[in-house]
């Protein structure tokens, strides 16, 4: 394995335009998020075919070339389940790599088995056993470690082979825009912050609009000062206050496990959007919080799973990466509120391949 330190905006900038005419690279990011709300980059990782580059962010001093390469259209960027890395880039170099080859979406849609992490894809394409014991590394220390560079620069030597592989396997059954699709479909961070409270739906109105406002301002404050949500207030605490209803000040500070630092630093400021939320008129249920599919709905939910395990069999793609039972539910309950917004995933080769069919059964079952 050979790999080539690059630490310098010189360096890089050099790298860079010799490669200028390839049309794929292999990317990866190392990172640390342990005491953070934002991931902190800690190498960057390249690979155009044999030999691996490992950039050193901490020492550039411009990254603007870096950011061209990042949004160059004639050269594709092979990154594996590239989710964690999106949030990399939109934190440190403010855009995201395109055009994006997610080889991990790529493998589902190909045949190949949905949710391969790297080491699994690598040893179904190699037969290959990577180490893992650099995964939690401090990746900001320097000088890094043999170990580490071995581990950084097997992350990308590997996924450029992998990725021209199933690149061609998708030109061949005409599936390369598909995956291009998604990966210009992808975004930064997870789900939205209120939909992990599942059993929010049971709250009565006043405390799901304060349950609503709780979670936006702990979110608002673990970006501003850049702290894990569970560091701001944990999901336990933000539900015990939105079931309290606290008036004052001294109500916060009864609840059980409430820190005392929190009420003393910013207590008056989250009791002011606490008494807003609950004293708001008429405020619709917050769009986050998604109540179980009634008796009815729940026997459409089994058809139209049936219809698209249907689909998956003909496309030899599992089920769950065509349409997640979440996006089902969300197609079910589009019925009876015709208001609730389509996911952006519903368009492009999944509106053809799957949103059509399951809408004609709809209408056959009418």
């Amino acid at each position: 394995m050979t790999w080539t330190w690059i630490q310098t905006s010189t360096e890089l900038e050099a790298l860079l335009s010799r490669h200028r005419e390839c049309a794929q690279v292999a990317v990866d990011t190392e990172f640390r998020r342990r005491d953070t709300f934002y991931p902190q980059v800690a190498l960057l990782q390249l690979c155009w075919g044999d030999a691996a580059y490992l950039i050193d962010p901490l020492q550039l001093d411009k990254i603007d070339a870096l950011q061209a390469f990042m949004t160059d259209p004639a050269q594709i960027k092979y990154l594996h389940s590239a989710s964690e890395d999106l949030e990399v880039f939109e934190r440190w170099l403010k855009v995201l790599p395109s055009p994006l080859f997610d080889t991990q979406r790529a493998a589902a849609l190909l045949g190949l088995g949905g949710g391969l992490g790297y080491r699994a894809i690598v040893a179904q394409f190699f037969e290959v056993d990577l180490p893992k014991e650099e995964t939690q590394s401090d990746w900001l220390q320097r000088p890094l470690t043999p170990s580490q560079c071995e581990y950084a620069a097997q992350d990308v030597s590997y996924l450029y082979p992998i990725g021209v592989q199933l690149l061609e396997r998708a030109v061949e059954m005409g599936r390369k825009e598909w995956i291009l699709e998604e990966g210009a479909r992808m975004t930064p961070g997870g789900k939205p912050p209120l939909s992990k409270f599942k059993t929010a739906y049971r709250l009565p109105p006043r405390q799901q609009n304060v349950l609503a406002a709780v979670v936006q301002w702990r979110e608002t404050e673990a970006r501003q000062l850049d702290r894990p949500r569970s560091w701001i207030l944990s999901d336990k605490l933000v539900m015990a206050v939105a079931q309290a209803l606290p008036t004052s000040v001294s109500d916060l500070s009864s609840i059980e496990g409430m820190p005392s630092g929190l009420v003393r630093r910013a207590g008056e400021k989250l009791l002011a959007q606490i008494t807003l939320a609950d004293e708001a008129p008429d405020v619709p249920t917050p769009k986050d919080i998604v109540r179980p599919l009634s008796r009815d709905d729940k026997d459409v939910l089994s058809r139209l799973s049936a219809r698209v395990k249907t689909i998956a069999e003909a496309l030899q793609v599992p089920p769950e990466v065509l349409m997640p039972k979440s996006d089902l539910e969300r197609f079910i309950r589009q019925r009876s509120e015709p208001a609730l917004e389509s996911p952006a995933a519903w368009s492009g080769w999944r509106q053809t391949a799957v949103i059509d069919p399951l809408k004609q059964a709809l209408l056959n079952d009418e």
